[in-house]
């Protein structure tokens, strides 16, 4: 069996999975609404999102896992300014820039890592994010059992020419799979995102600046894609 893959600070992943048994895994609008916001959730404090496509029985995402963040709150510190670890606020983060004005201790000002300050685990907050949405996909139609398939994959992307190339697979798929013929016309992908002016949380700066400009990020997307050559080397 192939190891999985860590999910390490600092580096670029590509995160995807479907439904067990190939079934669907959003039947209507509020499902893909409700995992985006579950998504927001668990893993915007952990990883940046550069690329993401939901299709009726899989996904993709192209993230970045954060470097140097910590869970604002501990569960030993109890001072009025304590980082407190209570269960419902465990996912909020933090980096260390952002510490000294909360009066964190010298010690993780410093960049150490005393017992009471928690480092967040990546792969579980993914993994706390599929568990969150098959709960409710099973409260929602009566149903039981496993969504998704074991282990949701992950591929390390090092290479800045795949970089791009998942960017365009991921935000292609919809057209791939026969769903629309352009991109405009699927809406559950982050290729709006980058090419509008509205706030999200897609970081579109940094993609524009993959593509060298807009209009190369459209002409890109626009040209036809080697499919098969990406699947193979994200091993699909």
């Amino acid at each position: 069996m192939q190891p999985i893959e860590q999910l390490i600070q600092g580096n670029f992943y590509h995160i995807y999975n479907r439904g067990i048994n190939s079934c669907n895994l959003f039947n209507e609008a509020p499902n893909y609404i409700h995992f985006l916001k579950l998504y927001d959730t668990y893993i915007l404090p952990v990883a940046e999102t550069f690329a993401w496509v939901l299709m009726p029985n899989h996904f993709h995402f192209l993230v970045k896992i954060k470097e140097n963040v910590i869970y604002k709150y501990s569960i030993t510190d109890r001072s009025i300014n304590a980082f407190r670890f209570f269960e419902e606020h465990k996912w909020e983060t933090i980096t260390p820039p952002d510490l000294s004005a909360c009066e964190a201790p010298d010690s993780v000002k410093a960049g150490t890592n005393p017992e009471n300050i928690k480092i967040p685990k990546p792969h579980l907050h993914f993994s706390h994010l599929f568990n969150a949405y098959s709960s409710y996909i099973n409260k929602r139609y009566n149903r039981h059992g496993s969504l998704f398939e074991r282990t949701f994959k992950r591929k390390l992307i090092d290479n800045e020419t795949y970089l791009k190339n998942v960017v365009l697979y991921i935000h292609n798929n919809p057209v791939h799979h026969g769903f629309c013929k352009h991109l405009l016309e699927y809406p559950w992908s982050s290729y709006l995102s980058c090419i509008s002016a509205e706030p999200t949380s897609i970081n579109h700066e940094k993609i524009t600046e993959w593509f060298g400009s807009e209009e190369n990020y459209k002409l890109a997307h626009n040209s036809i894609q080697e499919i098969k050559g990406i699947e193979d080397y994200l091993g699909i």
